[in-house]
C-alpha cells in the first residue's frame, strides 16, 4: 500500500493524475479546480472563481462546493489525486488530527493561506430584539449544561434581568461548521471559563470541561439551521424575537434586513474586526496540496487570483471579506504565488 501510495504521488506530480490502483482518491483525470469546505468562505471563493474564469478563459471554471469546515477538510484529506478536492476552504485552522490524518493519508505538504478575517455575528431582524450580548450571557442562555447545571433558561430575562423578557430562539451553525467552532472558542468557553470552577475543572478533566463549555443544548432553544448560512437570515427575518449567529460578510450583505447586536459593547463592523477589538473577530483560510499545483490546470492561476482579491479595495472587502494586517496579508500573499510554503503542524 506504502509503494501504491508513493507511486500515485509521482503520478500526480507528473501531471498525469491517471488511476493510481487502490490509494485513496484514485481515479480518472480531471481538467478543472475543485474546492470544498466552509459555508462562510463560499461566497468568497465563488467571487474569486467567477473573476478567475473571466481572466482565463484557456482554464475551466472551479468548482466551489458548500460542505462545511469540518467536512470540507476531512475530504480535503482522503488522499492526493483526481477524485480528491485540491483546496479546502475553513473559517477555522486546521486542527492538529486533521493534519495528521493529511499526513497518514499522503497528503503531505499543505499550503496554508489565510485569506482574510471574518466577525462571528449575532443579529436580528431590523427593528427586531436588541440586547448588548456577553460570552457569559450567550453560554448561560445556550449551553446544554451551563456550569455543569441543569439548564433551566427559558427567556432572556432568565439568564439577565436586564435583557428583554422573551423567548430564547437561537439559530446558529451546526457540529460540522468552523462557525460553530468559532462560536464554541470565541465565545462559549469564554463565557464558561468566567467561572473560576470551570478554569480548574480544565486542568483537572478537560473531557468534562469541553462537554459543560461547548455543548449546546438541543430543546429547541437553539436550533441548528445546517451549512446555508442564508437561511438563518431568512428565519431572523421572519421572526422580530429570534437571535442568528453567522459570519460578518452575512451580516453585511443583509444590512437593509438583519441588525448586528453588539458584543461586550463592541458593534460587529468591518473596523472592530480588523482591529480585533470584536470579541468575535477570526481568520479565513484556505487550504491547498502542494502535490496539485502542476497538476491541476489552473491550480496556480487561482491561488494568484485569492492574493489580487483579498486586498483592503479589492473585490471581496466590498462583500464583507476583512483584510488581514498588512504584514500577515504580505507574507500569504507571498506563499500563493511564489513560495508555495508548507505547513510543518508545528504551528497547529
Amino acid at each position: 500500500m506504502h509503494i501504491t501510495k508513493s507511486i500515485c504521488l509521482a503520478a500526480v506530480a507528473a501531471l498525469s493524475l491517471s488511476a493510481c490502483g487502490d490509494a485513496p482518491g484514485a481515479g480518472g483525470t480531471r481538467d478543472s479546480i475543485r474546492a470544498v469546505g466552509s459555508s462562510t468562505v463560499y461566497p468568497f471563493a465563488k467571487v474569486v472563481a467567477e473573476n478567475f474564469a473571466r481572466s482565463h478563459a484557456d482554464f475551466k471554471s472551479p468548482l466551489i462546493e458548500s460542505t462545511g469546515t469540518g467536512g470540507g477538510i476531512a475530504l480535503f484529506c482522503e488522499g492526493v489525486g483526481p477524485n480528491t478536492p485540491d483546496i479546502a476552504n475553513a473559517s477555522r485552522r486546521m486542527k492538529k488530527g486533521e493534519f495528521e490524518t493529511c499526513q497518514a493519508n499522503g497528503v503531505e505538504e499543505i499550503i496554508e493561506l489565510q485569506v482574510g478575517l471574518d466577525g462571528l455575528a449575532f443579529a436580528s431582524a431590523q427593528g427586531g430584539i436588541m440586547m448588548n450580548l456577553t460570552p457569559e450571557i450567550v453560554y448561560k442562555a445556550i449551553a446544554a449544561q451551563p456550569y455543569g447545571k441543569e439548564q433551566t433558561a427559558k427567556t432572556w430575562a432568565d439568564v439577565d434581568p436586564s435583557l428583554p423578557n422573551e423567548p430564547i430562539l437561537v439559530y446558529g451553525p451546526p457540529s460540522t461548521s468552523g462557525t460553530r467552532d468559532a462560536l464554541k472558542e470565541l465565545v462559549l468557553e469564554v463565557g464558561c471559563d468566567a467561572d473560576p470552577a470551570m478554569e480548574a475543572l480544565k486542568e483537572s478533566d478537560e473531557d468534562r470541561h469541553t462537554q459543560i463549555c461547548t455543548e449546546v443544548r438541543s430543546d429547541g432553544a437553539y436550533v441548528d439551521q445546517g451549512e446555508q448560512d442564508n437561511l438563518i437570515v431568512q428565519k431572523i427575518g421572519n421572526n422580530p424575537k429570534a437571535v442568528g449567529v453567522f459570519g460578518f460578510s452575512y451580516l453585511e450583505e443583509n444590512s437593509g434586513k438583519v441588525q448586528g447586536l453588539p458584543m461586550n459593547g463592541v458593534e460587529p463592523t468591518y473596523e472592530n474586526i480588523s482591529s480585533f477589538q470584536y470579541p468575535g473577530a477570526r481568520p479565513l483560510y484556505v487550504y491547498v496540496k502542494k502535490a496539485h499545483l502542476d497538476a491541476i490546470q489552473g491550480l496556480k492561476e487561482f491561488l494568484a487570483e485569492w492574493a489580487n482579491s483579498w486586498g483592503k479595495d479589492g473585490p471581496l472587502a466590498a462583500i464583507g471579506l476583512v483584510p488581514s494586517p498588512d504584514e500577515t496579508m504580505a507574507a500569504n500573499a507571498a506563499s500563493a504565488t511564489t513560495q508555495y510554503t508548507t505547513m510543518t503542524g508545528e504551528e497547529l
